[in-house]
């Protein structure tokens, strides 16, 4: 098949484009390359199924070309992560919610599947857990800027839920759970690879809060072998599934079993949610998923555990000099 893949020069992105492209199929990418980087996608660039374009999904002529020429669509672009959000709350909700309009609105154009992916932040300060796809949103104000990411990757998900309801344009809704991995980047506030950097040159490990809200690790290889099942399982459409781990851990004890993987000799240092990211900023203390559901459909399961994830990531930043 002939794949589009939004937002393919990111950390999911480009493990899903290699892992499509190895299963035979045409690839083509598009990227404005805000968070997306040309080195993710470098071992791609020769091979002749494989198709980058560098834009927006803003830019709708170019989305109708792309669509119409597509068998398939992965919408993964968005502006993602805890600190752009913070900082820029207004990209967070046009990228995310516009985007996703244009991407649906071709989709129906054309009369192509789409996966749209969500997240985990769907279901805000629930702590209950775990979580269930039906299980209620628990949100803070609006007028707080770290809701913004949530409240958008919900209008995506009505919009793709009316799309096919209404439109009966095929798509597929999944929210991931802290996927993490090699090439994935700190730079954006995401936990793990930002230990992992600091724990191999032995510079302390900076715990947000207390450390005592707890996350769950999904390994990105296992997240893209389960996108490119949902997408060709029929009964996937119109559903939302969680997928992510179950293996619930702080984050606390994840600095310190990053310290104990990388036998580092950093020390664990804690900073207030307000100096890290704004006044009243306030965060998700746990954070699980029941995926009974993906797993009754597909048989979903993970291969990697959290000490392998981490060891994953270690030997890809020694590989790749990335400090």
């Amino acid at each position: 098949m002939r794949v589009l893949i939004t937002g393919g020069a990111g950390f999911i992105g480009s493990h899903l484009a290699e892992e499509l492209i190895n299963s035979g199929h045409q690839v083509m990418i598009l990227d404005n390359l805000s968070t997306g980087r040309l080195e993710n996608i470098k071992p791609l660039e020769k091979n002749p199924n494989f198709e980058l374009v560098i834009d927006t999904i803003l830019n709708e002529n170019l989305m109708d070309k792309l669509v119409e020429k597509s068998d398939i669509i992965f919408h993964l672009a968005a502006a993602v992560g805890v600190e752009l959000i913070v900082k820029k709350p207004l990209e967070s909700l046009t990228t995310n919610i516009k985007g996703s309009e244009i991407v649906l609105e071709m989709a129906y154009r054309y009369h192509k599947k789409v996966l749209i992916t969500s997240t985990s932040e769907i279901y805000g300060k629930n702590v209950n857990g775990p979580l269930k796809e039906d299980d209620d949103r628990i949100l803070g104000s609006p007028l707080k800027t770290r809701w913004s990411y949530s409240t958008a990757k919900a209008v995506d998900e009505m919009l793709a839920y009316v799309y096919w309801k209404q439109r009966d344009v095929p798509s597929v809704i999944v929210r991931l759970f802290n996927t993490v991995g090699p090439r994935q980047t700190g730079t954006y506030g995401m936990v793990v690879p930002r230990f992992v950097e600091q724990a191999m040159i032995n510079e302390p490990l900076t715990v947000y809060g207390t450390g005592k809200q707890s996350r769950c690790f999904i390994h990105v290889k296992d997240v893209v072998k389960t996108l490119v099942k949902l997408i060709g399982e029929p009964k996937a459409v119109g559903e939302v599934f969680n997928i992510g781990s179950q293996e619930e851990i702080s984050i606390e004890q994840l600095a310190k079993e990053i310290i104990r993987v990388t036998k580092s000799r950093s020390r664990i240092t804690y900073t207030s949610y307000e100096k890290a990211y704004e006044d009243g900023f306030e965060d998700m203390q746990r954070r699980v998923p029941d995926t009974s559901k993906i797993n009754k459909l597909i048989g979903f399961k993970l291969t990697y555990t959290l000490p392998a994830i981490i060891e994953d990531i270690v030997n890809y930043l020694k590989t790749n000099k990335r400090s």
